[in-house]
């Protein structure tokens, strides 16, 4: 496997051997670049940030649910570093091109157009892409199409992204051709557009294959992997049949679900837009309830929503979108919904931060709470350069500070996502403490908090969720790195066979003793370089904490606050 390097400035390309990088991939791989090569202190738009794809460390062979990327560089709106997960197409083409990173280094001068830059297998080509600038992802993933072929793995830059938005996505083409899936949190379209690059398109003519170390090793590790993940309820019947969505009745009963900007453990009209009421939709209007994200997905937790008429609307509907754009802002409509999460797909937007960023704006009185459709003609200003448009689409503390707002749901700047910190505590530990601001899938707490996968621990009281949420950082690491997908940890916390499988599905891919220790030590040292950065970046132990208010009220209905000090949270930091 190979690093590839891309001067933007110069658009010079060099390939080069992994060197000290490698047993790295995905989210170990992206830490430890931006850890070592990204001076802390930068300004994230500045030349001196880097923006890496990493493809996961299995996400080269067709192990089930192994073909996820990782998107690193220095968050533009946490400041910190930052590692963004998506599924898509792009990194199992990278395995099949011997790419094991991408890395966009320097930043072209400001008069500079956008660019394409097309990867083949030892060569790199960039072209115009003035007749995309500006234009929604969909059009310019069916110009993309035209010019480079319809099988042509892609990322797009939005129009978010190339006005530098801290809200602004990466997509990434899914298995249809679609631009559908985000690297989502931090700003990473941001520090792509900073680089004037449009889009990046692999050759979908480069075919190589993976050469395994150990052939039937590798075939009998997946044969049991594949087994785990079919053999629980939670990924073989809950996540097919009603997505992510199945969470909103669960974490709504479970007194979870915030409310009118975390107001409330739950909201009145949760079954409007839960996932129950989601696939019975999608079923009568001749939609899909099972579809995967990147191919090789057993899981098949996406879908794919259409409209009244029976045209695609939506695909990737994820829990908390539906939650953002619904009982955050008090919006039960779920069509409206699925035309929000459209937008932000189109223009490339996080649908978590600009959820947020849509309740700054009814905190401070600029949209009236459950106005949907005065929400998304706001959130479709985003990327056009409308004077609103921009503050909303730089995030939530942003969008405060423009109206005057206090109550802010963020940590390190991002915002919290879809389970109330007081009431799921142990998600809570990992809003506070991960480097990657407040981020669900650093550590998904709800596992033992609510769902009981892995354990049994109280999400109301303060023991044992410090343990649970280290343990959860550590492990989810790991399996980002090692290209899978997050949702594999529902059958892994709860199958002993799990975590060793893992260990010889890398054996077997390597041909050398791989064992679960490395599997562990793949995540504690990308979580090392994280926290690394994110001292040298300038922050303490006082950014590990959740708002104030968080600790002052009591979240209904079982009235429980946030209880946690700052120094009792350290414990769950490696």
């Amino acid at each position: 496997m190979r690093i590839l390097r891309i001067n933007t400035r110069t658009q010079e390309y060099a390939f080069e051997e992994l060197g000290e990088y490698a047993g790295l991939g995905g989210r170990a791989f992206t830490s430890r670049v931006i850890n070592k090569e990204v001076p802390a202190d930068c300004h994230a738009l500045s030349a001196e940030n880097k923006l890496v794809f990493a493809s996961g460390v299995l996400a080269c062979t067709n192990a089930a649910n192994s073909g996820r990327l990782s998107v690193g560089a220095k968050s533009p709106l946490t400041g910190g570093i930052k590692e963004s997960n998506s599924g898509g197409q792009f990194a199992n083409q990278m395995g099949k091109m011997d790419l094991q990173a991408i890395i966009f280094e320097d930043k072209p001068e400001d008069d500079t157009e956008f660019v394409n830059i097309f990867i083949s297998k030892d060569e790199v080509t960039f072209s115009s892409a003035a007749d995309l600038v500006g234009m929604k992802n969909y059009p310019a993933q069916e110009k993309l199409q035209e010019k480079f072929g319809e099988k042509a793995v892609t990322c797009i830059c939005g129009p978010a992204g190339e006005h530098c938005m801290q809200a602004a996505t990466i997509q990434f083409s899914d298995p249809e051709g679609l631009p559908t899936r985000s690297a989502g949190r931090g700003g990473m379209g941001a520090v792509l557009g900073s680089k004037k690059i449009k889009s990046v398109i692999l050759d979908p003519a480069v075919k190589g294959k993976v050469v395994m170390g150990d052939v039937e090793g590798f075939k009998a590790a997946r044969k049991e992997w594949t087994d785990i993940l079919r053999s629980h309820p939670v990924t073989s019947e809950g996540l097919p049949a009603f997505g992510t969505a199945i969470l909103v009745n669960i974490v709504n009963e479970a007194g979870a679900l915030p409310t009118k900007n975390f107001r409330d453990g739950r909201f009145e009209n949760a079954e409007k837009i839960s996932g129950e009421t989601l696939a019975d939709t999608i079923t009568k209007r001749d939609g899909k309830v099972s579809h995967g994200c990147h191919t090789g997905c057993i899981i098949q937790c996406s879908q794919v929503y259409n409209d009244k008429n029976g045209k695609m609307l939506t695909t990737g509907f994820e829990y908390e979108t539906i939650w953002g754009f619904g009982a955050h802002l008090l919006i039960d409509d779920l069509d409206l919904i699925a035309t929000m999460d459209r937008t932000c797909d189109e223009i490339g937007m996080d649908t978590i931060e600009m959820a947020s960023s849509l309740a700054m704006a009814m905190e401070g009185g600029l949209i009236a709470w459950g106005d949907g459709p005065a929400a998304l003609e706001y959130l479709q200003k985003v990327g056009t350069g409308d004077p609103v448009g921009r503050i909303l689409g730089n995030g939530a503390g942003f969008t405060a500070a423009a109206f005057g707002v206090d109550r802010i749901p963020t940590v390190k700047n991002q915002s919290m996502p879809a389970y109330d910190p007081r009431a799921v505590k142990g998600v809570g530990v990992t809003y506070a403490t991960t480097p990657m601001g407040a981020d669900h899938t650093a550590g998904y707490g709800v596992c033992q908090n609510v769902l009981k996968c892995g354990g049994d621990v109280d999400g109301h009281a303060k023991d044992g969720n410090i343990e649970v949420s280290k343990n959860l950082q550590i492990a989810t690491a790991a399996v980002d790195s090692l290209g899978l997908c997050l949702f594999v940890a529902f059958a892994v916390l709860d199958d002993e066979r799990g975590v060793p499988c893992m260990a010889k599905l890398v054996s077997g891919l390597l041909g050398e003793e791989y064992s679960v220790d490395d599997v562990v030590n793949l995540g504690v040292g990308a979580l090392q370089d994280e926290l690394d950065f994110n001292r040298r970046a300038g922050f303490t132990d006082k950014d590990d904490q959740l708002p104030r208010w968080f600790t002052e009220e009591a979240l209904p209905p079982h009235n429980v606050k946030w209880d946690f000090t700052t120094e009792e949270l350290q414990d769950a930091k490696v």
